[in-house]
């Protein structure tokens, strides 16, 4: 059975910095592409980061993407937190596939697996 366990939401001011883990079980973790996506009420689950360290344009130099094959987690530090980055965190995974760019990662339905997301708010 596949799992996919986030941890490390919380509520924190603008400005501040929290660190996201995912703990991955059940499939082999190094043969499969990973992502981090968010959703915002009424808005559509967005790419954050993910693949060969892409990252979305809106948080690019803030936050930091990684992954530990050898204990199938991966991380995200997020820093300089903005009330626009409140949303519900999710990481994903899919069968590595030849990809090239950002785009080659940034979309959700190309994912096979999910976690059940870690609740990110960001007040000002």
């Amino acid at each position: 059975q596949v799992q996919l366990v986030e941890s490390g939401g919380g509520l924190v001011q603008a400005g501040g910095s929290l660190r996201l883990s995912c703990v991955v079980s059940g499939l082999p973790f190094s043969s499969h592409d990973m992502g981090w996506f968010r959703q915002a009420p009424g808005k559509e689950r967005e790419f954050v980061a993910g693949g060969r360290n892409y990252y979305a344009d809106s948080v690019t130099g803030r936050f930091i993407f990684s992954r530990d094959n050898a204990k199938n987690m991966l991380d995200l530090q997020m820093n300089s937190l903005k009330p626009e980055d409140t949303a519900v965190y999710y990481c994903a995974a899919r069968p590595r596939k030849f990809a090239r760019g950002r785009f080659g990662y940034s979309s959700a339905d190309e994912y096979n697996y999910w976690g059940q997301g870690t609740q990110v708010t960001v007040s000002s």
